[in-house]
């Protein structure tokens, strides 16, 4: 994560609108933003793998999904986040074209760079997403899921998913295996780590 060299006190407003002119994606964090450099092929591979099987399967009943470069606004923290992908199915959701706000699924794709900030502080930051059902961390090192899934007393249960086996989200129905999303991925953990977060 690297801040930009202005740190004076963005608006959400002011951001939005610079944003859209930048050639380079940022977050927003409380009034600071900090750019964020491209992701490496096994993390663009396994969101694109996602984001097709996600398609599809939502295609026909009110959802959309969205990849990598669209924002979740946590409105209570004054944060904008890029998800690497992404499910809504609530209508205020259709509001805002720059945006969404009422997510029930948000996947991150784990690099070494980013792997304790989404597990950590980002994580934190979602939950106070309060249609959010689902995160889901994916790895990039081993064929490796975790489902953090909010339980009926609002605490979040992992489910993992490893080599071989079928994946489940809840939140949108949806099963696969986990084959179909780590499909061409050559998975490694020696790579020169510049994967955004």
């Amino acid at each position: 994560m690297i801040a930009t060299q202005n740190q004076s006190y963005i608006s959400p407003e002011e951001y939005l609108r610079t944003e859209e002119q930048s050639p380079i994606k940022h977050k927003y964090i409380d009034g600071r933003v900090y750019a964020m450099v491209r992701a490496l092929d096994p993390h663009v591979t396994i969101a694109g793998n996602l984001f097709a099987l996600l398609r599809n399967h939502v295609r026909g009943k009110g959802c959309r999904v969205y990849i990598s470069d669209m924002k979740v606004r946590i409105e209570s923290l004054n944060i904008f986040y890029y998800p690497d992908v992404m499910v809504t199915c609530d209508e205020r959701d259709r509001e805002s074209a720059a945006f969404k706000r009422y997510p029930c699924l948000i996947v991150e794709v784990l690099s070494k760079s980013t792997e304790a900030f989404d597990r950590g502080d980002k994580f934190a930051d979602y939950q106070h997403l309060e249609t959010l059902q689902e995160y889901v961390l994916i790895s990039t090192k081993r064929q490796r899921i975790d489902c953090f899934r909010r339980n009926t007393e609002g605490l979040w249960v992992l489910h993992s998913f490893t080599q071989g086996g079928k994946v489940y989200l809840a939140s949108v129905d949806f099963y696969t295996s986990i084959d179909e999303l780590y499909e061409d991925v050559t998975l490694t953990d020696n790579e020169l780590e510049i994967e955004d977060c």
